[in-house]
C-alpha cells in the first residue's frame, strides 16, 4: 500500500503532496452514515474538478476521502481542501462544519481539511485501530460508501480486510496512477 503524501525530492526534502485529503469526523448524534453522504457529494465535486477520488474507514468512527494530485506548491492541496470544506459548511450548516471546535460539532460531520498539513498524521490504510476487538482502517468502494445505511455496514476485522484485498486488490493503488492537476 502506498502511503506518502508528499512527493519527495532527490535530497530526501519534502517537495509537493501527492495527494489531497479530506477527513470526515463524525461529531456526537452522527455516524459514519453521515459521513458516508458527504462523501458521496465531495466524490462528484472532486470527478467534477477532474480528479479520482478513493475512499477509507477510519478503523474508527469516520472515513477519509483522498485524491491523486499533481502541484506544483505545497500549499495548493491544503486551500484547495479548506475551499471545498468551506463551500460544503456554507452550503449545509445543518450538516456539516469546517471549523475544529468539538463545541461545534453536535450533530455534523466535521470535514478535516487540515490533513493536508505535512506535521499533521492519517491512519494508513489496512491499519490496526488498538481496542479490544481491533477494526481496521478499509479502503472501500464507492458503491460501498452509497449502499452504508448502518454504522457497522463500514467496520472490518483483519481477516475481513485481508479477504477483501484477496478478491478486489488494493483499492488504494488508483493514488498512484490517477493524479491529476488540481483545478
Amino acid at each position: 500500500m502506498h502511503v506518502p503524501q508528499w512527493t519527495v525530492g532527490t535530497r530526501g526534502q519534502r517537495r509537493t503532496p501527492d495527494r489531497v485529503v479530506f477527513g470526515l469526523d463524525p461529531g456526537p448524534g452522527t455516524s459514519i452514515v453521515e459521513c458516508a453522504r458527504i462523501a458521496e457529494r465531495l466524490h462528484d465535486v472532486l470527478v467534477d474538478d477532474g480528479l479520482a477520488p478513493v475512499a477509507k474507514t477510519s478503523g474508527s468512527k469516520g472515513m477519509q476521502v483522498y485524491a491523486g494530485v499533481r502541484t506544483r506548491t505545497a500549499d495548493r492541496t491544503s486551500a484547495y481542501a479548506q475551499s471545498l470544506a468551506l463551500r460544503f459548511a456554507a452550503g449545509t450548516p445543518g450538516l456539516v462544519t469546517a471549523k475544529m471546535a468539538k463545541s461545534l460539532r453536535t450533530g455534523k460531520v466535521f470535514i478535516d481539511w487540515s490533513q493536508n498539513n505535512p506535521a499533521k498524521t492519517t491512519i494508513a490504510p489496512c491499519s490496526l485501530r488498538g481496542r479490544d476487538q481491533p477494526t481496521v482502517s478499509t479502503p472501500i468502494a464507492w458503491y460501498e460508501v452509497r449502499a452504508c445505511t448502518r454504522p457497522e455496514d463500514l467496520v472490518f476485522t483483519a481477516d475481513q480486510v485481508l479477504d477483501r484485498v484477496s478478491a478486489s486488490g488494493d483499492l488504494f493503488a488508483a493514488l498512484d496512477t490517477t493524479r491529476a492537476p488540481l483545478p
